[in-house]
């Protein structure tokens, strides 16, 4: 996504360490406008 245009890793583990930090910050950082302004942990923590 908008992390990864224009990143080159120089090993695997940094993709895969970088791809987890993005996860991490999407589901408890990114507020979504579809989940009315709540990131998806705090959408599904409201909804459970």
């Amino acid at each position: 996504t908008e992390s990864y245009d224009l990143k080159t890793f120089k090993t695997y583990e940094e993709l895969v360490t970088d791809v987890k930090r993005y996860i991490h910050f999407y589901n408890t950082q990114r507020y979504q406008a579809k989940l009315n302004n709540l990131t998806p942990l705090e959408f599904r923590n409201q909804v459970a």
